[in-house]
């Protein structure tokens, strides 16, 4: 069945004057808004604007360098921060097997010259090579990957592994790779 024309410029008229009510519509609801927030710009914020007072508390998120100390029993730097197995071969060796042991070679490579994870054996550090920041970047962990170990090491094994990455690129290094 066809549509006659008149029936064809009814349906169209039909469907431009819904045009033109939801495009009133629109600029009616658009005026509304406008109008209502207008007496917002350039005034002061609602309470607490720019004259809150901050926080009570600041929360670090993820790992805060430094040594902390705890008395739960995990692995904290002793005051002072100094190693307790500076220059001990024996412990530099134990240290190395829990670099083994702990699959810190999965990031670091194994022979701590790097891989997913930075170079031990670099002379530069991001997080500072002191005992005690070595100590603080093990126990704690650091963004983008080093994971915090001090829930499963106790400070006497993090000593040893500040110790073990001390002795790297040393002749007292253990296992030490091949010389080029």
């Amino acid at each position: 069945m066809t549509n006659t024309p008149r029936q064809e410029e009814t349906a169209e008229t039909a469907e431009h004057a819904a045009n033109i009510g939801t495009s009133r519509s629109l600029r009616a609801l658009r005026f509304l808004l406008t109008v209502m927030l207008m007496p917002a710009c350039g005034s002061t914020p609602p309470s607490g604007g720019a004259t809150a007072a901050p926080p009570p508390m600041v929360t670090a998120v993820g790992p805060v360098p430094g040594p902390s100390g705890n008395s739960s029993g995990l692995a904290a730097v002793a005051p002072g921060g100094a190693n307790p197995y500076a220059d001990n071969r024996t412990a530099t060796g134990e240290g190395r097997q829990l670099f083994i042991r702990f699959n810190c070679s999965g990031c670091h490579g194994g022979r701590a010259g790097g891989g997913m994870g930075p170079s031990l054996r670099d002379v530069d550090w991001i997080y500072g090579d002191r005992d005690a920041q070595l100590f603080s970047s093990i126990a704690e962990g650091r963004a983008h990957g080093m994971p915090s170990w001090q829930p499963r090491l106790t400070a006497d094994q993090i000593w040893k592994l500040v110790t073990y990455i001390r002795s790297l690129r040393t002749r007292n290094e253990p296992n030490a790779p091949p010389i080029e």
